[in-house]
């Protein structure tokens, strides 16, 4: 299992010490850097911004909100970066959920699993860059039919040639249907709140995707799950979930509407329903704090790596046997290198510091 770094969102400006832990993650032989975006910072341009002074770590975006640009948009940004960066790029997609598709970027949220579909369809066409791109969908359609537009819309091909045809696109993904889906059109999945004891049933719906995989991509056995897992090294094990409950909650209890939370829903298959209730309860009414108070600590220890260092160390192992193949840490950037430290003791082929 490799070693990647998360790192995150960003309210009042980018994080101060964000270029340094990037540089950080390229000499500690971290595998992969992503950045996020929801309604504020995009993802694309501070993984520019701090991927330009590394040689070595991959850049990916966990996510790219679909909603936010066009499939040949998106496509345009993923080639570009993949030619700056060396072939160091990989394109992770996201839904989002409706209330940011339609509240923020006034798109309509409807049939999503069809949608990323036809989305991914038209990004590998222009990566291909085998013909001009044409596609015919019903929510895509390229060029713009006639009857729609001035009619004079015409089929075309990126004038940059982009340097891998086969560019890995990830998708984040939650639901069942969602997660196979990952399986049988993209190169990786992108989960959130993955729990080493619900492995099984994440390895069965990635294999019903593998049955229905296109000829022409990779082989399953070369496709990534790469898991997001907050990780707070502190003095004890409260001391440290502490601080990561009040994530836990934003995204059970504040992230999507009351009866479209499907980050909620994950927990709610890990078996917290009745707490998500409670935290969801607290979160509506405005009261974060007590919303925070309401994760329970056996839920913090399930999705992340909370306590001393010989916590984390002992939690680790029950990840080495998973279908996780990165662990995309978020972590204070100052604790990096020590994170690193102790990845190495537990996988000591997962990362590889420059010599």
């Amino acid at each position: 299992m490799r070693l990647g770094y998360h790192t995150g969102y960003w309210s009042a400006g980018p994080p101060p010490v964000a270029q340094e832990a990037v540089r950080a993650a390229d000499d500690l032989g971290v595998d992969s850097v992503w950045t996020a975006e929801a309604y504020g910072s995009d993802a694309f341009t501070p993984l520019a911004w701090w991927g330009a002074t590394t040689q070595r770590v991959r850049l990916g975006t966990a996510i790219a909100q679909m909603a936010a640009r066009t499939p040949t948009s998106t496509a345009m940004a993923a080639l570009t970066l993949d030619h700056l960066s060396g072939g160091r790029f990989t394109l992770g997609l996201g839904a989002s959920g409706p209330q940011v598709v339609e509240g923020w970027y006034g798109q309509p949220w409807s049939r999503p699993l069809a949608r990323t579909r036809e989305f991914v369809a038209v990004v590998r066409q222009v990566l291909a860059r085998e013909a001009p791109v044409r596609f015919s969908g019903e929510f895509y359609r390229l060029p713009l039919p006639p009857e729609e537009g001035s009619g004079l819309g015409k089929a075309l091909r990126p004038t940059v040639h982009p340097l891998r045809a086969d560019l890995p696109i990830h998708l984040a993904a939650e639901g069942p249907r969602n997660v196979a889906l990952s399986a049988e059109i993209a190169d990786g999945w992108l989960p959130l709140f993955y729990s080493p004891r619900t492995d099984a049933e994440h390895r069965q719906l990635l294999a019903d995707g593998f049955a229905r995989r296109a000829p022409g991509l990779r082989a399953p056995e070369q496709f990534e799950v790469t898991a997001t897992v907050p990780v707070v090294l502190a003095d004890g094990v409260e001391q440290a979930a502490d601080q990561v409950r009040p994530f836990v909650a934003l995204y059970a209890g504040g992230m999507g509407a009351k009866g479209a939370n499907f980050h909620r829903a994950v927990l709610d298959r890990l078996g917290y329903g009745e707490a998500c209730d409670e935290i969801q309860a607290h979160y509506l009414a405005g009261d974060r704090a007590r919303a925070a108070a309401a994760v329970p600590t056996e839920l913090v220890q399930d999705v992340a790596l909370v306590g001393t260092a010989a916590d984390v160390r002992a939690r680790l192992e029950a990840w080495r046997t998973t279908a996780v193949t990165t662990m995309l840490v978020q972590c204070d950037p100052r604790s990096l290198p020590e994170v690193a430290r102790l990845w190495a003791d537990v996988f000591p082929q997962g990362v590889a510091p420059r010599a």
